[in-house]
């Protein structure tokens, strides 16, 4: 099953998602102390979406086309008034002069209504899978955001809770500098250490701050709240296989699907165009004055049929029909293509995803454990003089890079979910 596939599931989880952005965000001022989670930054910018609500209006328009599309002409009505004699300048002094009146009715060739119609009806549909594929884009366009914010935050936290050591083994440094147990180099290198420290703070402040902006972008205000402390739950994924299969039912591609239906229908009306239209015309023509025996002039009733003829039309038609076979092989070519690109994209983001969870694996056995006993030894050597202070310093940094660098590959495999997830395939 396909990410928000279908129309109506999609209704149902907008309901669900503008629910939720409803309790969000009211009231204001209590929600301020409320963790905003990823679920709730998704609900706040899927219940207020300018572009979707563009699209879905201009699928709207197309839908009243068709109907109006498939609609005969209006009968036209004429009135006017024949031979009337210039000289004489009277209704009734010449046997011809009359008022007339008609009704016209066009009928177009063949069945090029119902095609026309056809045409609005894919280009409708194309309109609202493009709608879907904005929604599935700017799910994974808030997923990023935030997952930016989230690991700037945590950062932040990482780098706040390890900085009072370091202020602690600089003051111990400095105190035993001055009683001559450690040498000058021992304290700079402290004092330094702890200075590139809180230039780290001010750059990671700086970007987190950046990431509020671009996530301010799709929730507003409510990107400065404090984020959730967790990550969603996306460490499995389907086989590769199902996603590929999954691929075929992306908007996307059913919007080309619906513009190569379109091309089609367009196909039709270029082959009804070679038949011929028909018009039809009943008038009545009104007379006054008498006859030479005495007896009233007849009035007039007249009925004509007006049909196309075909002696211009075969080069012009010609070229429109050859014209719409090639627009639709274009469509054709154009969606052989993007299911190509988005089969490579798939394979090359679920290779990335592997990858990042096979390297946080590695972490969480090893790497973590490892950095975090060596910072610790390195510092048990130092209060015993069996190693330097540049040790100690450097352990600790390791053991603080590791921290950081597990945060920033569980949120890269967090963003690369989001993007599988675009994909489809994935129930949410």
């Amino acid at each position: 099953m396909s990410l928000l596939s279908g129309q109506k599931p999609r209704n149902e989880v907008y309901s669900k998602l503008v629910l939720l952005s409803l309790l969000a965000v009211s009231p204001v001022s209590a929600q301020q102390d409320v963790p905003l989670t990823l679920a709730a930054a998704e609900a706040l910018a899927m219940a207020d979406d300018p572009g979707r609500d563009a699209m879905l209006a201009q699928a709207d328009a197309l839908d009243d086309q068709s109907v109006a599309a498939n609609q005969l002409p209006e009968i036209k009505l004429r009135m006017g008034l024949a031979n009337f004699p210039i000289e004489s300048g009277g209704f009734s002094t010449e046997g011809m002069t009359q008022a007339q009146l008609g009704l016209r009715m066009e009928f177009p060739p063949g069945g090029t209504l119902e095609a026309r119609a056809r045409q609005f009806d894919f280009l409708a549909t194309e309109m609202r899978e493009t709608a879907e594929g904005r929604d599935r884009d700017v799910l994974a366009s808030v997923r990023s955001a935030w997952l930016d914010t989230y690991y700037w935050q945590r950062t932040h936290a990482i780098v706040d809770e390890v900085r009072p050591f370091f202020v602690d083994l600089a003051n111990v440094t400095r105190s035993l500098y001055s009683v001559g147990r450690k040498n000058q180099q021992d304290l700079l290198r402290a004092e330094l250490e702890l200075s590139r420290l809180d230039d780290r703070l001010i750059e990671i402040s700086n970007q987190h701050s950046v990431a509020i902006a671009m996530l301010s972008e799709w929730i507003g205000a409510d990107a400065n709240r404090h984020l959730a402390e967790k990550l969603p739950d996306w460490s499995a994924l389907p086989p590769l296989s199902q996603l590929q299969s999954s691929l075929l039912e992306h908007p996307a591609v059913n919007a080309a699907n619906a513009r190569i239906e379109a091309k089609e229908a367009g196909i039709d009306v270029a082959e009804e165009d070679h038949m011929s239209g028909w018009t039809w015309d009943l008038g009545y023509g009104y007379r006054d004055g008498m006859l030479s025996d005495g007896t009233p002039r007849s009035d007039f009733v007249s009925l004509s049929v007006t049909m196309d003829l075909p002696f211009f039309r075969n080069e012009r038609q010609g070229r429109q029909l050859s014209a719409a076979f090639s627009e639709r092989r274009a469509a054709e070519a154009s969606k052989s293509e993007l299911i190509r690109r988005l089969n490579s994209r798939l394979e090359a983001e679920y290779a990335r995803w592997t990858e990042l969870s096979r390297r946080i694996a590695l972490y969480e056995a090893q790497i973590l454990t490892q950095a975090a006993a060596n910072a610790r030894a390195s510092l048990v050597a130092y209060q015993s003089d069996a190693s330097d202070f540049a040790n100690v310093m450097r352990a600790y940094i390791d053991d603080l890079n590791a921290r950081v660098e597990h945060i920033k590959l569980q949120v890269e495999r967090a963003k690369s979910f989001a993007v599988l997830a675009n994909f489809g395939g994935i129930p949410r």
